[in-house]
Parts: C-alpha cells; structure tokens; sequence
C-alpha cells in the first residue's frame, strides 16, 4: 500500500523540512482484511500495544537499491521499538516533527537507520531500516537492484515500513526533495493488475513491483 504519496498531494508528509516534499511511504499489507492491516493480530491488540515486529508483514523484507550509484552515508545500529506501540510511536513523530534541532540532534533520531545512495545528480534516502541489516558501507559502488537492507521500525516510524525519497542533495538538513517516477509498476484496479510505466502511485493504491 502506497502511503503520504506525492501523487495525493504535495509535500507528501505535510512538509519540505529534511527534503521530504516528494517522499513516499511504502507499507505492506493484508488486503483481504477490512479494513486492511499491516499486522496479523486483531485490532484491539494493536490498540493495547501488544502487535510484535514480527507480527507486522512490512518486517525484515529486504529493500533494493533503486538507482546505481555510489553510497555517501550508511548508518546502522539505533534501537528499533517492540512492540509497535500506536500512541507512542505516533507521539514520538509528531515531536521530531515539530522539535528536531540538527545542531543538537543526530539525524538518526527521525531517520533511524538508513543509506543515502548519490546516483547522477541526485540522492536517494532510504529510512527507517531495521538494526543490524544494511548490507552496505559508506563509499561502496552499488548497482540498482543490489540488496541494502531490510525493512525496520527505527527513528520516525510509526510501522515497519519503506520511507524513500530523491534529494538534491547528501544532507537531508539542508537538501531539497526532488520529484520522481518510478519506471515501471503494476497497479490492482477493477480486480486485475494493470502495467503502469513512468507513473506516480497514490494514496492507498495497491501496487507491486
């Protein structure tokens, strides 16, 4: 599912503070359940804060490069929170949101962990990573399609998921958001799957690669 979408509007996260104007947000789901969950407990479990990482389907999945290029910044080991708690997950975003200070905070405390990826001209961020697992290092010469990481809940995150976003620049400080397409997607409409090229997703559209 295809969430805070520079397709729906802009900025996407309801800001262009850290070069988010036109970032996405990428969380895996149970479509078959109503409403759709990105966990396999019930509601209520999730309410009372008792929904487990590895009970979140987004958990651990690996992320891929999306362009080649050359990795800038590369960091790992910030703590990730278990269980998934709503009231403090959502609390903790909207005071980073609101009180983040670069010359007095580590950036990992929005991003968590995360690799920023310098292609042709642009910067690719991708957050929220899960601890332990990125595979690369600062410097490395990747290509697109080179497994990263995985996904995590660390920094901002209010569930496991994929924030990914285009800058231009390598600090997310000073950077502003560049918009994007992705090349080729298949998008869930009408009961089938149907080919999009070039195309922008939207909010909620059922999407896969």
């Amino acid at each position: 599912m295809v969430m805070n979408s520079p397709g729906s509007k802009v900025p996407s996260h309801g800001t262009d503070y850290l070069a988010q104007t036109y970032a996405y947000d990428l969380l895996q789901v149970d479509w078959t359940r109503k409403p759709v969950r990105f966990y396999n407990k019930s509601t209520l479990y999730y309410i009372l804060g008792k929904v487990h990482l590895r009970d979140c389907y987004c958990y651990g999945k690996p992320i891929y490069a999306p362009l080649s290029g050359t990795v800038v910044e590369a960091w790992d080991g910030y703590p990730e929170r278990d269980p998934v708690n709503p009231w403090q997950d959502i609390s903790l975003a909207f005071k980073n949101a609101w009180s983040f200070d670069p010359q007095k905070q580590s950036i990992q405390e929005v991003a968590g962990n995360y690799v920023i990826i310098q292609g042709d001209g642009i910067w690719a961020a991708l957050v929220h990573m899960k601890q332990g697992s990125i595979k690369v290092k600062k410097g490395d010469e990747i290509k697109s399609g080179d497994l990263i990481g995985n996904i995590g809940h660390s920094g901002n995150s209010t569930a496991p998921h994929l924030h990914f976003q285009l800058m231009d620049g390598p600090d997310p400080t000073t950077a502003k958001g560049i918009p994007c397409c992705f090349t080729e997607y298949e998008l869930y409409q009408h009961g089938q799957w149907i080919k999009v090229e070039n195309g922008v997703p939207k909010n909620k559209d059922r999407i896969r690669f």
